[in-house]
């Protein structure tokens, strides 16, 4: 059976015959506009590196309890609090970056992430001002949720609308390779800190110096984002409309793209689900489910993310090349029968195996970082695609994704079941590959709402 093609509306479609002409990229512009593009996503991933490594210590902090699970289980859950706020951020950002410009929208998110986690930083332990800590912690976390709504979908618009239609996959891994420098840059100082530094000096005053990097983070991130100009396919939309930009309802970006959206939710959710899982799940799965060494488990984890990010741009120019559909196919078949052989080499403990386990799941999910930011942006045509990425991309990781620790440790102590992170993303490979097999190709081809896009021939 052919993939389902998902064709934007004929209004979408009716253009010039000025902007029927391809477009002509600077590669110069492009590449600062990837540049300011992926050093917000690792300002966010920094963050969420921060939190997943040092997660057994901030539930000592916020929440004093005599079971680490239970501890445990409240971090995770001040962790997930932040994802039920994104589909609000991205229900705002979204269509206000469809209508003032996707520069704008990403300037504002970049100062939100950046002040939510440096507030983070600031806050008094539950020893000093007792509940009013942990209620300024979930406070912070959902400013950052709410910024962060609108960050992903904003950065891959931004990348993808700036590239040539031949490289957007090479140019849009650029931006989960800054997901993986900022996740690295964070569980790297944690991982120098927890070597460094007591237990008690941990406990009290060391875990806030990661939280407080953000603001000079987000100094150098706006700095570079107020640079910018705005893509060319947003600039022609806007010289159509020739005066304001008109206001895009929100039914328009839901019921008037639905299919999109499904496909949207079902890419996102095996995207996710494997990317938290191994990224923010696991340091701590290490430590508190198979009693492995602290600093060990964690170096091993920022191992496989170095060797992703030395794959992720080759697996980028890939998806130029065979296409975005065989790519994500591939990581969806291999996270379904081989997850189970991978946690089974983790758990059997030694640091060759836990290694190797980690780091096929790692390669594996390469496959979606890679292809994912290029892949996203090409479901939704130009008028709608901000608001509608930044609603399918947040639902689906709200629901799925920043739940996965939560879930999954929960499932674990009711269960006793160590199985059970297999499992979930073998269930999360399923539902990926169903939405692979119905999505259309879009490699080598325009944006939808777009002309073609060429890169300036070397002088």
């Amino acid at each position: 059976m052919a993939a389902t093609a998902v064709s934007p509306s004929p209004k979408t479609l009716r253009t010039s015959k000025a902007q029927a002409e391809p477009t002509v990229t600077d590669p110069a512009l492009v590449k600062r506009a990837v540049k300011a593009a992926a050093l917000g996503n690792a300002m966010e991933w920094f963050d969420f590196g921060v939190y997943s490594y040092i997660a057994v210590t901030l539930g000592k902090v916020f929440f004093p309890s005599g079971n680490a699970t239970a501890q445990l289980l409240s971090t995770f859950g001040a962790f997930a609090a932040a994802f039920l706020v994104r589909p609000l951020g991205g229900m705002i950002f979204g269509p206000l970056g469809d209508r003032v410009g996707r520069q704008k929208v990403l300037a504002v998110t970049m100062i939100m992430m950046a002040a939510g986690t440096f507030a983070i930083g600031l806050i008094p332990s539950y020893a000093s001002i007792g509940v009013g800590a942990p209620l300024l912690l979930l406070a912070a976390r959902l400013v950052q949720g709410f910024s962060t709504g609108g960050e992903y979908a904003g950065a891959s618009t931004f990348i993808a609308e700036y590239a040539p239609d031949k490289k957007r996959g090479f140019l849009g891994s650029w931006l989960e390779f800054g997901t993986l420098a900022g996740y690295i840059g964070g569980a790297g100082l944690v991982t120098l800190m927890t070597a460094l530094l007591s237990t008690d000096d941990l406990l009290s005053w060391g875990w806030r110096i990661p939280f407080l990097i953000a603001g000079p983070m987000g100094i150098i991130g706006l700095y570079l984002r107020m640079r910018l100009e705005e893509t060319p396919a947003f600039a022609a939309e806007v010289e159509k409309a020739e005066t304001n930009r008109p206001k895009v309802p929100l039914r328009e970006m839901v019921a008037g793209q639905w299919k999109s959206l499904l496909l949207c939710m079902g890419l996102v959710l095996v995207f996710n689900v494997t990317d938290y899982m191994l990224l923010s799940y696991m340091p701590s799965f290490l430590t508190s489910e198979l009693k492995y060494d602290e600093t060990h488990g964690l170096l091993v984890v920022l191992g496989v993310m170095a060797l992703m990010m030395i794959v992720q741009p080759f697996a980028g120019a890939l998806t130029d090349r065979v296409g975005r559909r065989p790519v994500i196919a591939a990581g969806c078949a291999g996270f379904l029968f081989l997850s189970v052989p991978a946690l089974l080499l983790i758990r059997q403990g030694s640091l060759l195996a836990v290694a190797l386990g980690m780091g096929a799941l790692g390669l594996l999910l390469v496959c979606f970082t890679a292809a994912m930011p290029a892949a996203l942006p090409a479901l939704f045509p130009t008028r709608v695609r901000y608001g509608s990425l930044s609603i399918g991309f947040n639902v689906s990781v709200s629901l799925f994704g920043g739940t996965t620790p939560l879930v999954v440790t929960a499932l674990i102590g009711a269960t006793g079941n160590l199985m059970m992170p297999a499992y979930y993303m073998m269930a999360a490979a399923v539902i990926g590959g169903f939405a692979v097999w119905r999505m259309s190709e879009s490699a080598g081809r325009p944006l939808p709402g777009s002309p073609p896009a060429v890169e300036a021939a070397k002088q």
